[in-house]
C-alpha cells in the first residue's frame, strides 16, 4: 500500500519540474535568440511479483506481473528551432536563420549564442555591450577576407584612415558597338603629308561625312576615310600622393577603303589621340598638370584589340599576329618633390626622404569587352584611391563588415564567424543568452554563413523560439497531472488510515 504513495510523489516532482521548464520558457517568451526547452518523462523500474512462463502440457503461458513506481524526468531538451527575425533597424544587430550560432569570447573563454544584439564600442571592438564578449570572426587585409585563418576579436574604429593608393590598373567593361557608324568622307581641313589623313584646324574645318548618313563638323583631330570617329572613355588614375587624374582613351574601330567602298573590320584601336588616322603600335600622348601647375605626361604605344564573328574578345592568334589584351600608359611627373607613400610630401632636401617616383605604369585590361549590335556602353574601373576616412558601416547577409569611406571607397573589414555544431541541443547554457561546449554538443566547426548555408539578416534580432499558446496547452495538462498525482498520495493516505482504523 505504501508503493502508492512515492508513485504519486514521484508524479508530483516529475510534473513541478515540468512546470519549471514551462515557467521558464514563458518567463523568456521575450529574450533575445531563447530557445525553448521542453521536459519528457519516462517511467521507473518495475517491481516484478512474477516472472513471465512459457506453455507446457497443460498450462499456457502466462505474462510477467510487475507494479511500477512511478516516474522521473527522462530529458530536458532544448528546441533549436529558429525564432522569427524581428527588424530594429539598427545596422549592427544581427539575426541567424538556419543551424550556427555567434562565437564570442571574454578572456580566455569562448562562448556561443544567438544572440545577435552587437554594436561597436569606443575602441570600435565589435561586442555583446550587456557583457563586453568580443564579437569573433576575420579580419581583412586590404580588402580581402581569408576565412580559413584563425578567428579573433573584430575591431572597426570609426574614423579609421584608409591611405591613398596609386593605380596599377584599369578594367574595361561592357561593350563596343558592331555598328558604330564609319568615316565615309572628308571635306576640308589639310592633308597630312605623311599619313595620307586630314588635319581638321579652327581655320579649316573638316566636314566628315559617317555610314549612317550624318556629317559632323570637326575642328581638331586627323580623321581618315574607313576608321569610325574615336570614343572616349576616360582612365581614373590615382598617383601615389592620393591626386585623381582623368586620363582620356580612344577607341577607334578600323575599316577599309578601297575603290570608293568602305568596309569596317572586327579590329580597335586604343590610344590616347582622339586621331583617328593612327597605326598599332603608334606611340600616343596625353599632357595634363597637376595641383601646382606642374605638366604630367601620359604614353600609350596603340593598341590593337580584336573580336571574333560572335562578338568576343580574340585572346589567341588568329589569323596571323597576335591581337592585344592589355594596354599600358606610363605616366612621367614632375621629378620634383617627395612621396610619402599616401602622406603629405616630406622636405625634399632631407636625404632620408623617399623620392616622389618620375613614372607610373597602369596596365589597361580588355578582356571584358565585347562587340554587339546593341549600343556602345564601354566604361572603366581603377584601383587604387585617394585618402579617405571611415564614415559608417554596413552589414551583408554573409556577415561582411564593409567599411564606407569619404572618398566613396567601399572596403571589407571585417567578417562575422559562425559556429556549428553536430548536437547543439547537446551545449551547456550559461546565462546571459550564452551556451558552452559539452561532452555530448560535439566539436564547433567554425566557417562563414555561407559556408554552413546559413543566412544572415542585418538589422534584425531573432525573436524567443518560445509558443506561448503551446506552453499554456502544456501547462493545463502539467496542472493536471499534478493535481492527479496528488489525488494519488491523498486516496493512498485514506486507506492506511481506514486500515488503522480497523483496529478500534
Amino acid at each position: 500500500m505504501m508503493r502508492s504513495l512515492y508513485t504519486g510523489l514521484s508524479g508530483l516532482k516529475t510534473h513541478q519540474t515540468k512546470m519549471d521548464v514551462i515557467g521558464n520558457n514563458i518567463s523568456n517568451v521575450n529574450t533575445t535568440g531563447f530557445k525553448a526547452g521542453r521536459a519528457t518523462f519516462a517511467d521507473m523500474l518495475s517491481q516484478n511479483l512474477s516472472d513471465a512462463t512459457a506453455s507446457h502440457g497443460t498450462v499456457g503461458s502466462t505474462n510477467p506481473k510487475q507494479i511500477g513506481l512511478g516516474d522521473n524526468v527522462s530529458a530536458i531538451d532544448t528546441i533549436f528551432k529558429d525564432g522569427a527575425p524581428l527588424i530594429t533597424g539598427k545596422n549592427t544587430d544581427l539575426c541567424i536563420s538556419g543551424d550556427g550560432l555567434f562565437v564570442v569570447q571574454k578572456g580566455n573563454d569562448i562562448y556561443y549564442t544567438r544572440d545577435g544584439a552587437f554594436e561597436f564600442d569606443a575602441a570600435g571592438n565589435y561586442v555583446l555591450p550587456g557583457s563586453g564578449h568580443f564579437v569573433q570572426g576575420w579580419t581583412a587585409t586590404d580588402g580581402v577576407i581569408d576565412t580559413t585563418g584563425a578567428i579573433g576579436n573584430i575591431t572597426v574604429a570609426k574614423g579609421q584612415v584608409m591611405e591613398a593608393k596609386p593605380t596599377t590598373e584599369v578594367d574595361y567593361y561592357y561593350n563596343l558597338s558592331a555598328n558604330v557608324p564609319m568615316v565615309t568622307g572628308i571635306s576640308g581641313g589639310e592633308i597630312d603629308e605623311d599619313t595620307g589623313g586630314v588635319i581638321a584646324t579652327d581655320t579649316n574645318p573638316a566636314s566628315i561625312t559617317l555610314s549612317d548618313g550624318t556629317v559632323v563638323l570637326q575642328t581638331s583631330g586627323s580623321y581618315k576615310i574607313g576608321n569610325s570617329l574615336p570614343i572616349t572613355a576616360s582612365a581614373t588614375v590615382y598617383d601615389s600622393l592620393g591626386n585623381t587624374h582623368e586620363i582620356p582613351v580612344y577607341f577607334v574601330r578600323e575599316g577599309n577603303y578601297e575603290n570608293g567602298v568602305v568596309s569596317s573590320t572586327n579590329k580597335w584601336l586604343v590610344s590616347l589621340s582622339p586621331n583617328t588616322n593612327i597605326a598599332k603600335g603608334d606611340v600616343t600622348t596625353a599632357e595634363f598638370y597637376d595641383a601646382d601647375g606642374n605638366p604630367i605626361t601620359a604614353t600609350l604605344n596603340a593598341a590593337e584589340i580584336q573580336f571574333d564573328s560572335a562578338g568576343n574578345l580574340v585572346t589567341s592568334a588568329e589569323e596571323g599576329s597576335m591581337p592585344d589584351i592589355t594596354g599600358l600608359i606610363t605616366l612621367n611627373f614632375p621629378s620634383s618633390g617627395t612621396d610619402t607613400g599616401g602622406e603629405a610630401p616630406t622636405d625634399p632636401t632631407d636625404p632620408t626622404a623617399p623620392t616622389m617616383p618620375t613614372t607610373q605604369n597602369v596596365t589597361l585590361d580588355f578582356a571584358e569587352l565585347t562587340q554587339f549590335a546593341s549600343g556602345t556602353t564601354v566604361s572603366s574601373e581603377s584601383d587604387g584611391n585617394t585618402e579617405g576616412v571611415l564614415k559608417e558601416i554596413q552589414i551583408d547577409n554573409s556577415g561582411v563588415i564593409t567599411g564606407i569611406y569619404t572618398n566613396n571607397v567601399r572596403r571589407a573589414e571585417a567578417q562575422v564567424a559562425l559556429a556549428h555544431f553536430t548536437n547543439s541541443a547537446g551545449l551547456t547554457k550559461t546565462g546571459t543568452s550564452l551556451y558552452r561546449q559539452s561532452d555530448n554538443s560535439g566539436v564547433p566547426m567554425i566557417n562563414s554563413a555561407a559556408g554552413f548555408g546559413v543566412t544572415i539578416t542585418p538589422s534584425a534580432l531573432e525573436m524567443s523560439n518560445v509558443d506561448v499558446a503551446n506552453e499554456f496547452a502544456d501547462m493545463i495538462i502539467t496542472q493536471r497531472g499534478f493535481q492527479s498525482n496528488s489525488k494519488v498520495v491523498t486516496v493512498g493516505d485514506e486507506m492506511i488510515e481506514t486500515a488503522i482504523n480497523m483496529k478500534r
